[in-house]
């Protein structure tokens, strides 16, 4: 019997993955990606009897590899927030997945935990984006603001790690990025003791300033939509630019489309954080799109395909 644990190699999929980890150690085989890595489970070879934690990526898109584990013998469980159609029904197969636009992931391990590790679930809430969840969920911890925003930027400086077209383009692999994580119970003391963190606050910063520089392709006051060269730091900062666009135009929908290869886009889009609906339904008009409500992302946009996403996108989020 083999324990393997599946991962999103963003800030909610590494911050699941180690409540879990600290409540029951165990030596498992790790696989994950960078963020847009996420039909994971084809890379898993599963046999009878091997238990399988599968955290925050889409059953959806994963439906295959999930059964072709079922049916190896596998035992599943399935932590998600993101679309996931039908679930199959296999004894095999424990799944917690909930969809509301103001859940992620490890507030659901959180839950399965019953709190026990809740700081790290604020974290990844924060980096999901989801800043009234993550206050809302910190109330027990009686948190300062100076704590708060301390946890905001580490959860938003995770997050950032995950994005980039290859393992190559990110700061941290994130195996290597939870490996250092894995240490700390208290977020704080990651915060406060482990040199990694700096380093990722830099690299994070730094690209942030260049994101800034940029002038949108379209802006309205419903829509913008930003293009970014197809440059390392841009792949990096593209989500976390969204987000933080997102926080500060809540009324508004935000697309970032990073130029990629042989004339394509990878696109993040944001719904309006005034009403978190309609990202994933937009994205998955395209071929390589998904995601959740209120965020969500197309990973190969064809050049041509430009502007009928530019319609699309104009014509959602006007509710």
């Amino acid at each position: 019997m083999n324990f393997i644990d599946v991962f999103n190699g963003d800030a909610d999929g590494i911050c699941a993955l180690h409540q879990l980890r600290l409540a029951k150690p165990l030596d498992s085989t790790l696989v994950t990606g960078v963020k847009r890595d996420i039909n994971l489970l084809k890379k898993v070879q599963a046999r009878q009897d091997d238990c399988i934690t599968v955290l925050d990526i889409s059953l959806d898109k994963n439906r295959d590899g999930l059964l072709t584990c079922l049916d190896a013998g596998a035992n599943v469980q399935y932590f998600d927030h993101h679309f996931a159609g039908d679930i199959p029904q296999n004894k095999n197969l424990e799944s917690f997945i909930d969809t509301d636009a103001n859940m992620c992931t490890s507030l659901l391990v959180n839950q399965y935990l019953d709190s026990q590790y809740l700081p790290w679930a604020v974290v990844a809430a924060f980096g999901d984006n989801l800043f009234a969840s993550a206050e809302e969920a910190a109330k027990p911890l009686n948190l300062s603001a100076e704590q708060l925003e301390q946890l905001k930027l580490l959860g938003t400086c995770i997050n950032y790690n995950g994005y980039g077209s290859t393992l190559d383009d990110l700061i941290f692999t994130p195996e290597a990025l939870y490996q250092k994580i894995k240490p700390y119970s208290d977020p704080f003391d990651f915060i406060n003791n482990e040199p990694a963190y700096q380093t990722l606050l830099d690299g994070y910063r730094e690209d942030v300033r260049n994101a800034e520089t940029l002038k949108a392709a379209y802006q309205s006051d419903s829509h913008a939509l930003f293009i970014l060269e197809n440059e390392k730091w841009a792949r990096r900062v593209s989500g976390v630019f969204a987000n933080q666009l997102a926080q500060e135009n809540q009324a508004r929908a935000h697309a970032m489309l990073t130029k990629g290869d042989k004339g394509s886009f990878v696109v993040s889009v944001r719904a309006p954080l005034n009403n978190k609906t309609g990202a994933d339904e937009l994205c998955r008009q395209f071929e390589t799109g998904g995601g959740r409500k209120a965020a969500a992302g197309i990973n190969c946009l064809p050049e041509n395909e430009y502007e009928n996403f530019k319609a699309a996108f104009l014509s959602s989020f006007n509710h």
